[in-house]
């Protein structure tokens, strides 16, 4: 899917993640995507798993667990849609999900192979959807969504998260 929503129909709050997406095949950006993350922060040790950049902020461990619950929920979202379910899908608290995961308890390994088997659902799903699925719509967290500004929001959402891993953590 070589295709992007018009920045002018989607919710404000998700335009930033619209923007970091790439021009070509989707699914293609999200492969891609998977291996260099796993590549990038496989060759982290576990000290810098646990780095945080200030006391009060995720560890990179805790960074990989919500970039793989984020993309879980908003699968679920982009399959809902894609299948025509009209039932409005609730948002989530990103913070609460954090807190309440296991991901401090967890070695990188299990981290980044909790991220890869999430991302390849996704890729499958993905895979399997028809032209016409992409543009259903549907309402999450109270706002207009398309099966394909989902599959975006999951894409640009990553790279958002990489660039402040870059940015702020250190890692290249």
């Amino acid at each position: 899917m070589d295709k992007r929503p018009d920045p002018a129909v989607v919710p404000a709050h998700e335009v930033p993640y619209l923007s970091r997406v790439p021009e070509g095949d989707l699914i293609a950006i999200l492969a891609e995507q998977k291996e260099r993350a796993l590549e990038r922060l496989g060759a982290l040790s576990e000290e810098q798993a646990s780095h945080r950049y200030a006391p009060e902020k995720w560890s990179v461990r805790q960074v990989i667990g919500h970039l793989a619950d984020t993309e879980r929920i908003l699968s679920y979202r982009l399959l809902a849609i894609a299948r025509g379910d009209r039932t409005p899908l609730p948002g989530f608290a990103e913070e609460e999900y954090v807190d309440a995961g296991p991901f401090e308890g967890w070695t990188l390994p299990q981290a980044l192979a909790d991220y890869a088997a999430v991302r390849e659902a996704t890729l499958s799903l993905l895979r399997g959807l028809a032209p016409g699925d992409w543009e259903r719509s549907g309402t999450a967290n109270g706002l207009p969504h398309s099966a394909l500004l989902l599959a975006c929001v999951i894409a640009g959402h990553e790279r958002h998260h990489l660039h402040i891993l870059t940015e702020r953590y250190g890692i290249a």
